[in-house]
């Protein structure tokens, strides 16, 4: 498998769980501004919508969307709480946790667009701490986001939770989500993606 990421976006979460995983991979930086790849390739011809996370699984089969290449990722390791049976409730809610990091990835990520006006900061703003009360609740005496334990919803829940430092958004009234976020990033396999990707 071939992972494409940029630096501390939400691939970050896809690389950490390769790294979990143990399974072999390999590693294509995108610059997301041009479009193009470390190796000089066209990411568009990639990733039509020139996002990240890309994974290419085989020759010139490339699945895109983190709900779709963490699910995947999953599927093919031996980690019993990233691999729950296709038709079982646990699956689902497995795809629901990951449906509703997109949902605070919605609310957060916009705020790196450059010269944001007020008025739109100001609405999105709302819509954060609306989300990050939702994720607090959701972690109301748990340690993640699922009962099952670790999970690809945590690892994508924390890297987005990353962002708000270099945002400077103020998260610390949500103890449980910050507390969420560094144990995410204290795991072994965080630490070698961040070291991986020139962030540590």
């Amino acid at each position: 498998m071939k992972l494409f990421y940029t630096p501390g976006a939400c691939s970050l979460a896809s690389h950490i769980i390769l790294n979990e995983t143990g399974l072999p991979h390999h590693l294509e930086r995108v610059d997301l501004k041009t479009k193009k790849t470390a190796n000089g390739h066209d990411y568009l011809k990639i990733n039509p919508r020139g996002a990240v996370p890309a994974l290419e699984i085989s020759p010139g089969q490339v699945l895109t969307q983190n709900v779709a290449v963490l699910t995947y990722i999953g599927r093919k390791s031996d980690v019993a709480a990233f691999r729950p049976a296709p038709d079982s409730v646990e699956f689902f809610r497995l795809l629901e946790a990951l449906g509703f990091c997109e949902d605070v990835h919605g609310a957060i990520g916009p705020l790196f667009a450059p010269d944001v006006p007020d008025v739109v900061r100001e609405r999105q703003l709302a819509l954060v701490t609306r989300r990050m009360t939702q994720v607090e609740a959701m972690l109301n005496a748990r340690d993640h986001m699922l009962p099952v334990g670790f999970t690809q919803a945590d690892a994508l829940m924390a890297v987005i939770l990353s962002w708000t430092t270099p945002l400077k958004v103020d998260i610390s009234a949500y103890p449980r989500a910050c507390a969420l976020r560094d144990r995410v990033f204290a795991r072994p396999a965080a630490q070698k993606a961040l070291k991986e990707e020139g962030l540590a």
